[in-house]
């Protein structure tokens, strides 16, 4: 079983890229593989031109029809998803998404930006005909260790809440026997004070 990844950081190294690792660290227990995609997977006139004709939007055509499910990651600026994932989405073709479920995997700067994942995020996907869109996960940058070459580090609040979707994601792909449902525990009101006056 397969389940894609599709990044919308121009960064391989962004903070969002740390979600998807320990996505795929789950994932992975559960047998299933994660493959990615990413803007730098393409010639750059491919994207520019929406070249439908290209080998590499071919490809990352079929590795979208051949998912189990879909893992978007993306920033987020000004309220609004990356544009970088706004490129790869619109390589999907009409109803891409049918039949797959989609788990959205967000960071920002502040909790103010926790709104974009249901308002800017979801109804793209909607319109992809995605048959199950997960809540999500948002996760302050502040949340998730800087360090490029460790393991993912993320604040133990982050990591249960992303395990809980991770799990209730695996749940939703086709032909999986649902387990126990996890409910991830609510930010506390003490890390949102702290968070919201840095």
């Amino acid at each position: 079983m397969t389940v894609l990844a599709i990044l919308g950081s121009p960064s391989q190294t962004s903070r969002t890229a740390k979600l998807v690792d320990r996505a795929a660290e789950i994932l992975q227990v559960a047998d299933i593989q994660l493959q990615r995609s990413s803007i730098h997977d393409f010639p750059a006139q491919a994207l520019l031109h929406a070249d439908f004709s290209s080998e590499a939007v071919k490809q990352f055509q079929q590795q979208v029809a051949r998912a189990q499910g879909i893992i978007i990651a993306t920033p987020v600026y000004k309220a609004a998803y990356a544009g970088a994932l706004k490129v790869l989405l619109d390589l999907i073709p009409e109803g891409g998404l049918t039949g797959k479920p989609v788990l959205p995997l967000a960071s920002g700067g502040s909790p103010g930006h926790l709104l974009a994942v249901d308002y800017a995020i979801k109804p793209v996907l909607a319109a992809l005909k995605a048959s199950d869109i997960h809540q999500g996960v948002f996760a302050v940058e502040a949340q998730i260790a800087r360090d490029a070459h460790t393991q993912p580090q993320l604040a133990e609040d982050l990591a249960a809440r992303l395990e809980a979707a991770v799990s209730e994601f695996i749940d939703r792909l086709p032909g999986r026997t649902p387990r126990r449902t996890i409910t991830p525990p609510p930010p506390s009101s003490q890390w949102l004070s702290q968070r919201i006056s840095l």
